[in-house]
């Protein structure tokens, strides 16, 4: 019968292992001194080699014959505990036993003696599942444990082991494979197996396996039909074909075809490709896109390997690295929403739309993207065309204009004495100078970016007052003081002003309420409304 190859080329020696040298060692020296610990923890991700460091180590323990800290794989324990006939050894799956009562059985068994090894060993797989009773359980038997018991837990998970488990165990961290150590591997068990790989073909594998042998070796095995295994037939084996759809739709995306991405999506929806998973894929060609712009020599390694060399390389010459952090950030948003909405669909093809046309959003990153494709001359879609005129009035319709008639002035008390004084004015606040501003303005528009132009040429956001060698900036939303009250505006707005009028000047920033800031009120001995208010001849207190 057919044997799987991630289980035929499994490891059978602490040499054999792959990428985890420095727990290797460490457990053949702890073998070869005796010094073994009652209870061991391996943690690490998928396919990293812990289950097998675990079946390992329970033969090395039990071996009569060990050879430097390895087991021998020729004597009764090590054969008996390989093929399972030896029951004093036994692999538990907390997954599926993670009740209190699996536990108890297993503390009431552990107490005997074993009967054909040295050691009883229990090897607990996933033990993050267990619950609470059932670590509650393991712990005392875990604490002090009879001469022969040693157990070896195995997780991926380690936040979810209790503290009081993890100070009784020697820990042990799992690495991920890399891809060179990945690559070799698959050449060595692909000549053993008389399978034609090709250099570029095991490095694909390997980028794609994300550091776990078990599943380079699982992807192989998938490949393995096809005589000659080249990245092609890797594609097509490994059903990556779908990747060339995630790169289209990224390039309309990109030339800001909406329509066109709408439609790719929907024939990828009809087609059975679940909305969630394909914007997974989007962002996921985005992160390689934006490595290989960040790391275009040492980065190789780091790229999830579903997507051509050529085509991630056209993408880095075309989109630039603040537009790809905003795609990324949109379509994670938009998978992260979608666990609360029962619309999939709709949640996707909005992010679709917003990535693809900027006018649609009102955020600063779109405004960025939209500021960023007039610099880069690309066509912004037109706005709908207005409504048609009016139909011009007739002339017997025009009324003429009459002057409405001035109002009455109210009457002056005969007995009001005059006034002692006339009222003070109150201080006006700066105006701008009409003459200098603009061309200060023009003067430093070079060294400010597009945003801060646009919001510096609008009164909606900004003003701006020169008086006595001072140039205050207002800002009238904080949006404005964001994006103004920055050193580059300062500065370029100071050398153009002392440029145009050939004398130091001072630039400061201020919220334009503290220009029509309400009077003070009566404060030591002050002057308050109601004594500026009774100047007035017309007014009078009772």
């Amino acid at each position: 019968m057919y044997q799987a190859l991630y289980r035929k080329w499994r490891p059978r020696t602490f040499d054999d292992v792959v990428g985890q040298s420095h727990i290797t060692e460490t457990l053949k020296r702890q073998i070869t001194a005796g010094r073994l610990s009652h209870a061991y923890l391996f943690v690490g991700t998928r396919g990293t080699g812990k289950t097998t460091c675990a079946k390992l180590l329970a033969r090395a323990i039990n071996c009569e014959h060990p050879k430097d800290g390895n087991p021998c794989n020729e004597c009764p324990s090590c054969l008996g505990i390989e093929s399972g006939a030896i029951l004093d050894v036994e692999e538990l799956d907390a997954a599926s036993n993670n009740g209190v009562d699996n536990i108890r059985a297993l503390r009431d068994e552990a107490v005997f003696t074993p009967a054909a090894v040295r050691k009883r060993v229990y090897i607990v797989d996933e033990v993050h599942m267990l619950s609470t009773a059932a670590f509650n359980a393991l712990l005392k038997i875990l604490e002090e444990p009879p001469e022969h018991l040693v157990f070896i837990l195995a997780t991926t998970e380690l936040q979810k082991v209790p503290a009081t488990i993890l100070s009784r165990c020697q820990r042990f961290s799992f690495r991920r494979i890399t891809p060179e150590d990945i690559a070799a591997r698959l050449r060595y068990v692909s000549e053993r197996e008389g399978l034609r790989l090709t250099e570029g073909a095991a490095a694909l594998l390997s980028r794609l396996a994300d550091g776990s042998m078990r599943d380079a070796l699982s992807l192989l095995d998938q490949c393995a039909s096809v005589e000659n295994i080249d990245e092609n037939a890797v594609y097509e084996s490994v059903g990556l074909a779908g990747a060339l759809e995630t790169a289209k739709l990224l390039e309309l995306i990109a030339s800001g075809d909406a329509a066109g991405a709408l439609a790719l999506f929907d024939r990828a929806y009809f087609g059975g490709k679940d909305p969630v998973a394909f914007l997974g894929e989007l962002c996921s060609l985005c992160r390689d896109v934006l490595i290989s712009e960040i790391a275009p020599r040492g980065g190789s390694g780091l790229l999830s390997g579903a997507y051509p060399p050529d085509i991630i390389a056209d993408f880095a010459k075309k989109l630039k690295k603040p537009t790809l952090l905003r795609y990324m950030t949109a379509l994670q948003d938009a998978q992260a929403s979608a666990s609360r909405t029962n619309d999939r669909r709709t949640g996707a093809e909005l992010c679709l739309v917003s990535l693809a046309d900027p006018g649609t959003a009102e955020d600063i990153p779109a405004l960025c993207a939209r500021v960023e494709r007039l610099e880069s001359g690309a066509v912004i879609p037109a706005a709908p065309p207005a409504s048609p005129p009016e139909k011009p009035l007739a002339e017997d319709d025009i009324v003429p204009w009459e002057e409405p008639p001035l109002p009455e002035a109210p009457p002056v008390p005969e007995e009001s004495p005059p006034p002692e004084e006339t009222p003070i004015p109150e201080k006006t606040p700066e105006q701008p100078e009409d003459d200098l501003w603009p061309a200060v303005f023009q003067e430093a528009r070079a060294s400010l970016t597009p945003p801060q132009r646009m919001i510096l040429d609008s009164r909606d956001n900004a003003e701006a007052a020169i008086s006595d060698g001072v140039l205050t900036l207002y800002f009238k939303n904080d949006f404005a003081e964001k994006m103004l009250n920055v050193t580059n505006v300062m500065t370029a707005l100071k050398n153009a002003a002392e440029k145009l009028t050939g004398s130091p000047c001072v630039v400061r920033g201020e919220r334009a309420e503290a220009r029509t800031a309400p009077a003070v009120t009566k404060k030591n001995g002050g002057e308050d409304k109601l004594d500026r208010l009774g100047r007035f001849a017309n007014v009078t207190f009772e």
